[in-house]
């Protein structure tokens, strides 16, 4: 179900903008509105819907579960914590889902230049910069120790031992 732009509603804020992940949705240099410039393809995460601060942005619906005539509407409501579904088929019957946010409040995640420098010589272990602080692992990571693997060289019996 591609996305698309209701361009009365879109104040061309961006948002959609920042979190297309297949970097599909643009703001017109026309009309200063959202449109996504390849439906095609849409990876139907429908983070530009969620992040929509003007519901502007909307889906199609694929013909299997709504079919012609339909109207499909993905609301977030981070007042109510959830977001929502309604599906209304052409002979008048309404579905409606809900599931709860799970995405951090927008910009709550720290960059990258806020965090200190890495240690010197942390390129050399296996853990990425900062990663036992976000872990929470005051101990350390475990570490895959390179000594416990058996070498096997193939010398062409059927067990592959030396």
């Amino acid at each position: 179900m591609p996305t698309f732009v209701y361009m009365t509603a879109c104040d061309g804020c961006g948002y959609c903008v920042d979190i297309c992940p297949s970097d599909i949705m643009h703001i017109d240099p026309v009309t200063r509105r959202a449109v996504n410039i390849e439906p095609n393809f849409c990876w139907e995460c429908y983070s530009c819907i969620k992040a929509c601060p003007q519901n502007a942005i909307d889906d199609r619906g694929y013909s299997d579960f709504a079919p012609m005539n339909h109207k499909v509407r993905v609301l977030r409501e981070p007042e109510k914590g959830v977001i929502s579904w309604r599906l209304k088929f052409r002979d008048g019957r309404e579905k409606h889902f809900e599931s709860p946010i799970r995405t951090t409040p927008w910009d709550s995640i720290k960059c990258a230049s806020e965090y200190d420098m890495p240690e010197v010589g942390l390129n050399d272990t296996q853990q990425l910069a900062h990663e036992p602080e976000y872990l929470l692992a005051d101990g350390g990571l475990r570490m895959i120790n390179k000594n416990k693997f058996v070498k096997y060289e193939y010398t062409g019996d059927k067990h592959g031992t030396a």
